[in-house]
């Protein structure tokens, strides 16, 4: 398989009557030849409103199976695929859309409202569900009488297969081109390490506009298994779907760990079936890792990586999850790199890689990392170099070889000339008795620049300002401890999980010269 259409093509070859795909929502399924042959009629439906080479055509829904027979329909004749955040305002959606140049839009009809809302250089609107009185085609009746012979449109897998779009929380999001390359090199250089195989059941329930949820759904039809698809992350229909189908993989942010730990059922679930588990997209406290460890009772790999990497580019290893061992303090890393793959740590300032344990900016080179950025030279030359390094903008340190995230490089905290991290404090205050969850932001301050502030969310209303910094003090250097504590029920993520530290850090320093986007 050298490119994304080749996926659906192979298995309906070797395979075509084993299940590919159930939609846990309304329990439709698809063996791997109707999921092929639905992906030739979506081709031809394309090919019929003029999609051709490297155009793109655009998915705006929340999880439905539909999304991979258009994604493959795509890429049988070379086109991109745009998945966009549904949880996005209106306008936002505007842009990607216009930005994209996408030609046709498929829609769920739950976001058929937004459309009042914004203006469109759109082509066409395919619907899934009801379209009402808007006089849009269905997706059924769009693709209805289409031929199911495959296109066989002869791709480069130099080519842009699909298109995700950054979170925007440094300015405008920006469209990242994956490759059919990027994504060849992420399923061969994952499956091994993870076992996956044609006998895995991997249940997929990350947002499909993010590649923890497509990627993560490609990987997995790539390896022949059976994918249960959720409609969105919910936490009680992930632990009836575990038992329910056999689960034995999946990926999970950590936020979403620390949600499925918190529930009352937890405990009396069967999580036997579940034989590795994938976690990254944003820091992990030890004490959510290790209760997880415990629980599920199967491998943990921990991943890094980005949309620009195509997903994760570093794995720590089940053999290197050893709370209460020898190898403890390799829980805070995030592993070594994947086949092909290289990173280092280098200092922005400079642009000279540091020594191993200090602090810098993480680099990364390999198969893996994006073309760049869709109509966006600029952007795409200061993120990677004429050696192919893209530069991250995530801080971190090398030890033994193994990678360890602080932060973003934004998220860091100068006080006093000393550089703080806020990770390190997040996960000092996750193991107060009382903390559900917390987040560290630098504040405005007039003697030190700016100062730590905790932002917690508690069970114990009895926690005080007082007990949190009392145990930071015994945890941390006092530089790094909060001055201040602010109480929050809930702590603003993004949908890969991220704490939305821009939002939090505004009220603190509207009018001031530190940026905070």
């Amino acid at each position: 398989m050298k490119t994304l259409a080749d996926i659906s093509r192979f298995h309906r070859q070797r395979r075509p009557d084993k299940r590919a795909m159930l939609f846990t929502d309304d329990d439709r399924q698809w063996s791997f030849e109707a999921l092929d042959i639905e992906a030739c009629q979506c081709a031809n439906a394309l090919a019929a409103l003029g999609v051709g080479n490297q155009d793109r055509v655009a998915y705006l829904d929340k999880n439905q199976p539909e999304y991979f027979t258009y994604l493959f329909g795509g890429a049988k004749l070379n086109a991109v695929s745009v998945a966009v955040n549904w949880r996005l305002a209106p306008t936002e959606m505007e842009y990607i859309l216009n930005h994209s140049e996408a030609k046709v839009l498929l829609i769920g009809e739950d976001f058929l409202p937004h459309l009042a809302q914004i203006n469109l250089d759109l082509e066409h609107i395919i619907v899934l569900g009801d379209p009402g009185d808007s006089g849009y085609l269905t997706y059924q009746q769009w693709l209805s009488g289409q031929s199911s012979v495959d296109p066989q449109y002869a791709a480069d897998p130099a080519d842009t297969c699909y298109q995700l779009y950054t979170s925007g929380t440094t300015g405008l999001p920006k469209g990242v081109e994956t490759t059919h390359n990027n994504l060849m090199a992420m399923m061969q250089g994952g499956l091994g390490p993870l076992e996956f195989d044609d006998s895995a059941v991997n249940l997929v329930c990350m947002p499909l506009f993010h590649i923890s949820g497509s990627g993560w759904g490609v990987v997995g039809l790539y390896a022949g298994a059976d994918s249960i698809l959720l409609k969105e992350p919910d936490m009680q229909e992930i632990l009836r779907a575990i038992p329910a189908y056999g689960v034995s993989h999946s990926v999970f942010v950590p936020a979403v760990l620390q949600f499925l730990l918190a529930q009352p059922n937890i405990n009396d679930v069967d999580l036997s079936s579940m034989r590795s588990i994938a976690y990254g997209a944003s820091p992990i406290t030890e004490q959510v890792l290790v209760s997880a460890m415990e629980t599920f009772g199967s491998n943990f790999f921990q991943v890094y990586g980005l949309t620009e990497s195509t997903g994760g580019v570093t794995m720590l290893l089940p053999q290197d999850h050893d709370p209460g061992g020898p190898r403890a303090h390799l829980l805070r890393s995030c592993g070594k790199p994947v086949v092909g793959h290289e990173l280092k740590i280098v200092d922005a300032d400079s642009g000279q890689e540091v020594t191993e344990g200090r602090v810098g900016e993480i680099w990364l080179k390999g198969p893996q990392i994006m073309r760049g950025y869709w109509r966006n030279d600029q952007a795409t030359s200061d993120s990677i170099d004429a050696e192919g390094w893209f530069k991250s903008g995530d801080a971190g340190y090398l030890l033994e070889g193994y990678l360890f995230i602080h932060d973003r490089v934004k998220d860091m905290i100068i006080s006093g000339g000393e550089n703080i991290y806020p990770a390190e404090i997040e996960n000092a205050l996750m193991k107060l008795d009382g903390v559900s969850d917390a987040a560290v932001i630098g504040v405005p301050d007039d003697r030190w620049g700016e100062t730590v502030k905790a932002i917690i969310t508690r069970v114990d209303e009895g926690l005080s300002e007082e007990d949190v910094i009392s145990h930071c003090r015994k945890n941390l250097a006092h530089y790094k401890c909060p001055s201040s504590v602010e109480w929050m029920q809930e702590i603003p993520r993004n949908p890969s999980g991220k704490i939305l530290k821009t939002e939090l850090r505004k009220p603190y320093w509207q009018g001031r010269e530190r940026n905070v986007s």
